[in-house]
């Protein structure tokens, strides 16, 4: 029981520690001092009716008793006061505005404009996502030890400056916005494909990335924050249509949209709709836009894959990267055979950028077992498989391997 409590609080408390306490470092060594004291006494005394209060009243007391035996009690505790108040005063001040949620106020604090976007992507990602290291380095391509460097400036960046853990003013919440949103994406990316593991996807992770979206669109409705919750409930309403019983992965055009979830399919539609109606459309507007196409869908082959290249092209003169290059090319694989996408890829590879990236070797593959290349497709499924970190991928990419024969 305690563990799943960390689990599914343990961010949570991390979140209000670091408010209360002004420290990253400080927070995390106090979190687990108050888990550990969880284990030692909850199993006499029972679990409390409030473990999370629990835990964050433990915690601050355990954060006094660090300082204590660090010789620094007498100072650091007087700053602790002075934060404590400050921090206070600005909520009540606006307790009418805000959003009661420590770990939306930690996501604009790691999303300050003092800290670089690169940091405040990955200082997010581990803080209030709870994301390893490892972890955060893979979703970007990067060596652990470069993405340790920059969650350890990120967060002396905070301390230094004192830049406090709160929902910022009305006046500068735009300028916060895009990194925020961008944030919540990639949570929720993680979650519904995990970079590795022995799990297609993280549930804990997308319902985290939706329950934040939903709180930024209450505090600040922005076409684009529409546009993002939409982009999550239409691609998170595939869920029970994306693996079998044992895990397995199953792809877009294999799967019974029967399962789909048609509550969250109607909310994205409406979201959409409200979104499209601004003068600018962001990227993910559009994403959603796309994923609305194939939600009204009633198959692969009937869906408007013509509308899809289209909004790809949209979506290129706002963000363009190789691997919506990538996507726009599978999708012209389907609008106008596998010849066409295959030669898209295969230049998109000879530029070098998605070397190293699994699923462009895995579409060329499949592109190829279309074209009846076989002895290309082998190879391009081995190349897949050489870079392949999770393991329902791995065992998907082997089984059409197999059936090649």
């Amino acid at each position: 029981m305690i563990d799943e409590i960390y689990r599914t609080e343990s961010r949570r408390v991390l979140a209000t520690l670091i408010r209360l306490l002004g420290d990253f470092d400080l927070a995390e060594e106090a979190l687990h001092e108050a888990f550990a004291a969880a284990t030692e006494s909850w199993p006499r005394e029972g679990i409390p009716d409030q473990p999370r209060a629990w835990l964050v009243s433990t915690g601050r007391f355990k954060a006094v008793d660090l300082l204590r035996r660090r010789a620094r009690f007498a100072a650091a505790s007087e700053e602790l006061v002075r934060r404590s108040t400050e921090i206070s005063s600005h909520n009540a001040a606006r307790a009418d505005d805000e959003i009661e949620d420590d770990r939306l106020r930690l996501i604009f604090t790691c999303c300050h404009p003092a800290i670089a976007p690169q940091v405040q992507i990955a200082l997010t990602l581990r803080e209030v996502c709870g994301l390893t290291t490892e972890e955060i380095a893979s979703a970007f391509l990067t060596a652990p030890a470069t993405m340790a460097q920059r969650l350890v400036r990120g967060k002396a960046k905070i301390r230094d400056a004192g830049i406090p853990v709160v929902i910022p003013e009305a006046a500068e919440l735009p300028e916060r916005l895009d990194s925020v949103l961008n944030v919540i994406y990639l949570v929720f990316n993680e979650g519904y494909s995990a970079s590795s593991g022995e799990s297609l996807t993280r549930r804990d992770l997308t319902e985290e990335a939706i329950r934040l979206g939903r709180l930024v669109v209450e505090l600040l409705p922005d076409p684009e924050a529409l546009g993002l919750l939409a982009l999550m409930l239409l691609q998170e309403s595939r869920r029970g249509a994306r693996t079998n019983a044992a895990g397995d992965l199953i792809l877009l055009e294999d799967q019974d949209r029967a399962l789909w979830n048609r509550a969250q399919i109607v909310e994205g539609q409406t979201l959409v709709a409200q979104a499209l109606m601004a003068t600018h459309v962001g990227v993910y507007t559009i994403q959603a836009a796309m994923a609305a196409v194939h939600a009204r869908a009633p198959s692969t082959a009937e869906t408007d894959w013509a509308e899809i290249v289209a909004l790809y092209d949209l979506l290129l003169n706002g963000q363009p990267s190789p691997v919506v290059e990538l996507n726009r090319a599978v999708a012209v694989a389907m609008r106008d055979g596998p010849a066409s996408g295959l030669s898209l890829i295969e230049a998109l590879l000879a530029r070098g950028e998605l070397s190293d990236y699994h699923l462009a070797h895995a579409a060329r593959a499949d592109l190829l077992r279309r074209l009846h290349r076989l002895d290309e497709a082998r190879a391009a499924y081995q190349q897949s498989l050489a870079l392949v970190r999770q393991e329902p991928e791995r065992r998907f990419l082997l089984a059409r391997l197999a059936s090649l024969g």
